[in-house]
């Protein structure tokens, strides 16, 4: 009877153990790369996941091996996929495609689950040119050599820009392989005359001082986007899982819309990108929107990804938007969180700025010129109703002897997010100043408005403020 006993109590044992699967979540992640921010880095510091992965049903005795790998770009990401070392990865939308094809020629495949972070008109993407280079638009770069990362959402944005100029790419510019890390000394040195890249780089190079932004991806008015992937047969086997990850996701994208400032902190803290260039981002009108959905426009995006494959003979016919991206595990998260995804497919608003006039105290109803300071020491970044008031303010802050982090101003055309320190702006007569990524953009503006264009340092004067 002991015996007996002895031997059922092994196999209750047994077959409990055997039971409580350990269940992998291995999520590669290109942490520099800051508007993935919600679908990597914050979720690993925050322990968001944890929250949300199942522990009931099939999943009562489950446990759970997370593993985080971060990358600088998609390509190695899609490589550990396809070796079956991860099961998530985040990246843009044609290395995204480069990964579904990779996939699908190992016999495998990946689905596209949610964007992370994007724009409709290509915002996020740039060109820039030294900082001391007489170079003003890409109209004067032709025989000139521009670097870029290839095969990344960056190099589709420049060889569109070049056709828009109507210029051979093989003939009238000089393009030449090079990820930032490379161009960055490139640019200081002067062996390059620009540079093309992806987040943040073209923000991020001006900001440390020895480059210029010259073009934004949004003047080639082509959707851009980041968003996550996951192996296919990982999300069928355990689409809970996915479900959870997405739910860490949707809370990130919430404490980064509530606390920018905060989290920008934190992104740098991680990635040694400077918060003021992270908040270019994740602030309120920024340059991209960390919108989830899948809109008309990116799906658009990753089609025209697989068509360029095709016509280059890397990729087979039956792989397509449709089939590659999967809304369904999106939709059930936001079902899980409350939310009503059909409503925000049909926003395309930036993340609203809600804030009162730093000076006047008076909402700020109209955020078309609007202009923010970020002072050292203070959590919040002030916001001002306009430029002349926030260059004016300014002024006002250094001489009590405050540090002023960063100046940012929205282009008066396009509406995107600039470093003021390094826009142009026009004067008009009665002293309004507004803010232009381009030179030839407030030079028209000044001429049909009549008025007097100027650099930062000239619209900071006393002088360019007298008419106000």
């Amino acid at each position: 009877m002991k015996r007996t006993l002895l031997f059922a109590l092994t196999v209750a044992l047994f077959g409990a153990h055997a039971q409580a699967e350990t269940i992998r979540v291995a999520i590669g992640t290109q942490d520099t790369t800051i508007n993935t921010a919600a679908g990597g880095a914050l979720i690993r510091e925050l322990h968001l996941l944890d929250k949300y992965l199942p522990h009931d049903g099939k999943y009562k005795d489950a446990q759970y091996d997370i593993q985080w790998k971060n990358f600088t770009s998609g390509a190695p990401i899609t490589n550990e996929m396809v070796a079956g070392k991860l099961d998530f990865g985040s990246m843009a939308d044609f290395p995204g495609v480069l990964n579904g094809v990779a996939n699908q020629k190992a016999g495998k495949s990946s689905v596209f689950i949610s964007v992370l972070s994007g724009s409709v008109r290509g915002s996020g993407n740039g060109i820039v040119v030294p900082v001391d280079s007489p170079v003003q638009s890409i109209s004067e770069l032709k025989g000139k050599t521009i670097s870029v990362p290839f095969a990344s959402t960056s190099h589709g944005m420049l060889l569109r820009a070049i056709a828009a100029q109507g210029w051979d790419p093989e003939r009238d510019v000089n393009i030449v392989a090079q990820p930032p890390e490379v161009a960055g000394p490139a640019l200081q040195t002067h062996k390059i005359e620009a540079h093309a890249d992806f987040v943040p780089f073209a923000e991020l190079f001006p900001y440390r001082g020895f480059a210029r932004k010259i073009y934004d991806g949004s003047q080639a008015n082509a959707p851009t986007l980041h968003g996550a992937l996951v192996e296919k047969d990982y999300a069928q086997k355990y689409p809970e899982v996915v479900i959870a990850y997405l739910r860490a996701v949707i809370e990130a994208n919430r404490l980064l819309a509530a606390e920018p400032e905060r989290y920008s902190e934190l992104i740098a803290k991680v990635t040694g990108i400077e918060p003021e260039v992270d908040y270019l981002f994740h602030g309120p009108l920024g340059l991209q929107t960390r919108d989830l959905t899948w809109k008309p426009e990116y799906r658009k995006a990753v089609q025209t990804s697989f068509d360029t494959l095709k016509l280059l003979k890397r990729a087979d016919g039956d792989l397509n938007a449709n089939t590659f991206i999967d809304d369904s595990y999106l939709r059930a998260a936001f079902k899980a969180e409350h939310l009503d995804y059909d409503a925000a497919l049909r926003n395309y608003a930036q993340t609203p700025l809600v804030a009162n006039d730093a000076r006047t105290g008076k909402p700020i109803a109209r955020t078309e010129r609007v202009a923010q300071i970020w002072v050292r020491g203070e959590a919040r970044v002030r916001s001002y109703a306009s430029p002349e008031e926030a260059v004016q303010q300014m002024g006002k802050l250094e001489s009590e002897g405050k540090q002023v982090r960063a100046f940012y101003a929205q282009d008066r055309e396009s509406g995107i997010k600039l470093l003021g320190n390094q826009a142009w702006f026009a004067r008009s007569g009665d002293g309004q100043l507004n803010a232009f990524l381009l030179k030839d953009r407030a030079q028209a503006w000044a001429a049909q408005h009549g008025g007097q264009v100027l650099d930062f340092a000239a619209a900071r004067q006393p002088t360019a403020l007298a008419n106000r």
